[in-house]
Parts: C-alpha cells; sequence; structure tokens
C-alpha cells in the first residue's frame, strides 16, 4: 500500500463534519503526512441564478467569515496550520480537483451520505469528486446515529 503524504479533506461544515474529521485522526494520527481542509462554497449568484436584483456580496461575505471560522475550529482538531485551511468560492468538485492538481494531492477525502434513488442518478458531491479526480479519494460514510 503507498504511503500518502498530502492529504485534502473537503468538509460542508454541516455538524456531520466531525464524522470526517474523527476519521481522518483514526487513520492518519500516527503518520508524517501533511492535511489541508477546504470548504468550497457556491456564490450566491450562482445559487439563486442572479435573478435577484440586490447586492449579496455582504451576504457572501458573512459566509465566508462563518466558514472560516468553523473551519478553523475543526483544524484545531487535526492540528492544520492557518495556510492549510481554504474556504473557496466556485463549484465543490471543480475546485477540489484544482486543488488537488495545483497542491499535489495524493488523497482526497469526502464525506458521503450514501445516496440512493433519485439522489444518486442527480449526483452528489462525493460522486462529482470521485469521478474527476486524478488522486485516490477515500468517501467517510455519514452515519444517522452519530
Amino acid at each position: 500500500m503507498s504511503t500518502y503524504k498530502h492529504l485534502l479533506v473537503g468538509l460542508d461544515l454541516s455538524p456531520e463534519s466531525q464524522q470526517v474529521v474523527d476519521r481522518v485522526k483514526q487513520l492518519f494520527a500516527d503518520r508524517d503526512v501533511k492535511i489541508s481542509l477546504c470548504h468550497i462554497l457556491e456564490p450566491l449568484a450562482f445559487t439563486y441564478g442572479g435573478d435577484i436584483p440586490v447586492d449579496l456580496s455582504d451576504v457572501q461575505f458573512q459566509l465566508e467569515q462563518q466558514a472560516k471560522e468553523r473551519l478553523s475550529t475543526l483544524a484545531e482538531q487535526l492540528n492544520v496550520a492557518d495556510d492549510n485551511q481554504h474556504v473557496v468560492l466556485g463549484q465543490p468538485a471543480n475546485e477540489m480537483h484544482r486543488m488537488a492538481r495545483e497542491q499535489d494531492v495524493d488523497l482526497i477525502i469526502v464525506g458521503s451520505h450514501g445516496r440512493h434513488g433519485l439522489a444518486l442518478i442527480f449526483g452528489s458531491t462525493s460522486n462529482s469528486v470521485l469521478h474527476g479526480a486524478q488522486c485516490d479519494v477515500l468517501a467517510v460514510r455519514i452515519t444517522e446515529d452519530n
């Protein structure tokens, strides 16, 4: 089995993100590995399709600040330095692929809710990350009982 040197952990910052952080600690606590955390925020203009004739820049800024604070709290548990904590605007899978290429990441870790039925057909972030990644991807199964 190969040894991973740089992990990119994609977190949605929901309460379930703790399960992903816990799994990273469990698997890599005793290893010499660089860990980068990321949270990808879709720009509000994408979300609302530009249909709202108001300036959303203040709201977007507040969302970014809240995401940075939450990501920082999770990063403390993994001893991830500030410069390896990334809150990025964009489409989640595309941005994780870009970051993985640019930073020589050899393992992307994301949470997976194990969708099925219509949710699986329409896809998920973890599925999109898996199918476009040029490195290994670990999908951590998110359970409801935690």
